[in-house]
């Protein structure tokens, strides 16, 4: 069976929960969309659970892309431009909720956080997949086939939010996270969403527990379409 989820933001309760429902075997395939880490507390151990995995994949999340370019940057003691670089990237990655993920890393030691980095860039940006005669494209924000000429294509898949009528490549269905399917629907607690040859599946893991829009993580499994909520 072929599992897709993306958004997980550190919440180990609903990871746990989402593992106990779909009770993965040898022979499935787990994909993970990306912004596996920040804003809840476990996206470090998460993270490095599904490196151990030899049957899941992950994408690479804006997330992600935020803790490399904060912790990985070389900055030079000198270069006043280079420490204000290092700065901003920080400062943008704590917004967004890196704080608690950079605690997580400062507590492991150093070729524990150098095999981390290897694995987050090694990472791609789409995956392509056919199931039972469906051709599907999985990414995290947006497909490169749309990414506007002149713009960095990478950033783009990783970045872009999709609006509700976007049109999709040709020939394939997409499966996106990124975005909160909040954005597309009303339903309290988030449901996946179904548009036309794109399927938004970022129901809001990583929302705070008491806002307003209840937010779980999802999970759909491609050859049946069954649906899948840990809240």
């Amino acid at each position: 069976m072929t599992y897709i989820l993306s958004d997980i933001h550190g919440n180990m309760r609903r990871w746990q929960g989402i593992m106990e429902q779909i009770d993965l075997r040898p022979d499935d395939v787990l994909y993970v969309l990306g912004d596996v880490i920040d804003r809840h507390p476990d996206g470090i151990t998460i993270l490095r659970e599904l490196m151990a995995m030899p049957n899941a994949e992950m994408l690479l999340g804006n997330h992600e892309d935020m803790m490399l370019s904060a912790l990985t940057m070389r900055v030079d003691p000198d270069d006043l431009w280079s420490i204000r670089m290092r700065r901003e990237a920080l400062s943008r990655w704590y917004y967004n909720g890196g704080s608690v993920t950079h605690d997580a890393m400062d507590r492991l030691d150093g070729a524990e956080r150098r095999e981390i980095f290897r694995f987050l860039r090694s990472l791609p940006t789409e995956y392509r997949l056919t199931v039972n005669g469906t051709d599907w494209l999985l990414v995290h924000g947006a497909p490169r086939e749309l990414c506007p000429e002149g713009e960095d294509s990478r950033d783009f898949t990783i970045w872009e939010r999709l609006s509700t009528d976007a049109v999709m490549p040709e020939g394939v269905t997409v499966i996106f996270g990124h975005t909160p399917t909040s954005e597309y629907q009303d339903a309290n607690p988030l449901r996946i969403w179904h548009g036309e040859r794109m399927i938004g599946i970022d129901c809001g893991s990583g929302f705070p527990e008491d806002w307003p829009e209840r937010g779980r993580l999802a999970c759909l499994r491609l050859e049946d379409m069954r649906e899948f909520y840990a809240e």
